[in-house]
């Protein structure tokens, strides 16, 4: 039964959206939620105890006090709802021991010689952000390829064309040594415009060209290039047999799947990009019999893009959200563009 106190407060409760923390009789934050309503949120807690499931049951014999916080939106209780359920780790909260920032490739498109880096830091300075990455293994390979297929620079010098003389990328064909003047800007973004095609998933088109190019240089008897460029095609082939993944069409997606063994659980996230599986996440909870596929989906989604991501086109979800339109609202804004949150049909 709740104290004297503790009632006086749920008779007073905001009527607007915001997040609330439920707390025990040392200070300690049980639980911390968002509602679209406060009052009606926090008040369904102490209703009839044989409505609420045991690990809720449990909850509420330790709720002494309640402290809420009134927000603008739901938009704005959902992100604050998330950063409070990172920073203080509540016991009864479904909580990722995942703090980590994943990796992805940057491009610098607007330098006059862009070339690919690593970064765990995702900024708004115009250039082009490829992931993430997970486990970094991914980014180690998509690199290797890009290396072999795409002759870009990997340097870290000034590229002004005034060096004294090249380095061995450019002997074995790896750099087309526009430090020393013998690549022009607009000739070295072409190479750029193949690696953002192969990193988008238009391969189609990348592989046409190619396979037009290495024609016509086989017609002039370059057979020297028309080998280089047949060995892209192959290993641009490679890869996609490997990593490609089956869909309709060709958009950024993270899947997520989720399967229970016993009072077990354990949920995958897919990531696709261009059509390439580039990574995967794994979560395991080994009892959680009591939090349904909701709570366990709606937790994982909330906290892992409270972080410097870029969020996909698409999410694909194992089970419908209630707040599917709000975590739609909230990725887009994230993203600058539309995300859209799906639960697939079967069959």
């Amino acid at each position: 039964m709740p104290t004297d106190t503790l009632r006086a407060k749920l008779d007073h409760l905001p009527g607007g959206p915001g997040v609330y923390l439920l707390k025990s009789d040392r200070g300690e934050i049980l639980y911390i939620g968002k509602a679209s309503v406060l009052a009606d949120r926090v008040r369904s807690y102490f209703q009839k105890a044989t409505e609420l499931t045991p690990k809720t049951r449990l909850l509420v014999g330790q709720i002494t006090d309640v402290e809420t916080i009134i927000t603008g939106s739901e938009l704005e209780a959902l992100i604050l709802e998330s950063s409070l359920i990172k920073r203080h780790r509540p016991r009864f909260n479904v909580v990722l021991r995942d703090d980590k920032q994943y990796p992805y490739l940057r491009l610098p498109i607007k330098e006059a010689f862009p070339r690919f880096s690593i970064v765990r830091r995702i900024q708004k300075d115009g250039a082009l952000y490829y992931g993430p990455y997970v486990p970094a293994g991914a980014l180690r390979e998509t690199l290797r390829v890009i290396k072999s297929v795409f002759p870009l620079a990997t340097c870290t010098i000034e590229i002004d064309g005034t060096a004294e003389r090249a380095c061995i990328e450019y002997e074995i064909k790896r750099c087309m040594a526009p430090c020393i003047g013998r690549q022009s800007s607009e000739e070295y973004h072409e190479i750029v415009k193949q690696a953002r095609m192969f990193l988008e998933g238009r391969n189609t088109d990348l592989l046409k060209q190619y396979r037009g190019r290495m024609e016509t240089v086989a017609a002039r008897q370059d057979y020297e290039e028309a080998a280089r460029i047949r060995d892209r095609i192959f290993k641009i082939e490679r890869t996609l047999e490997r990593q490609r993944v089956a869909q309709t069409e060709t958009v950024d997606q993270d899947v997520i799947g989720l399967v229970r063994d016993g009072p077990a659980a354990d949920l995958q996230m897919m990531f696709v990009r261009g059509g390439l599986l580039v990574g995967r996440k794994d979560f395991h909870w080994s009892d959680v019999q009591d939090t349904s596929d909701v709570e366990l989906v709606r937790s994982v989604v909330e906290q892992f893009y409270n972080k410097e991501l870029i969020p996909p086109k698409q999410l694909l979800l194992p089970v419908d959200l209630p707040e599917a339109e709000l975590f739609s609202a909230w990725l887009s804004e994230k993203k600058g563009e539309k995300v859209r949150v799906l639960v697939p049909e079967r069959g």
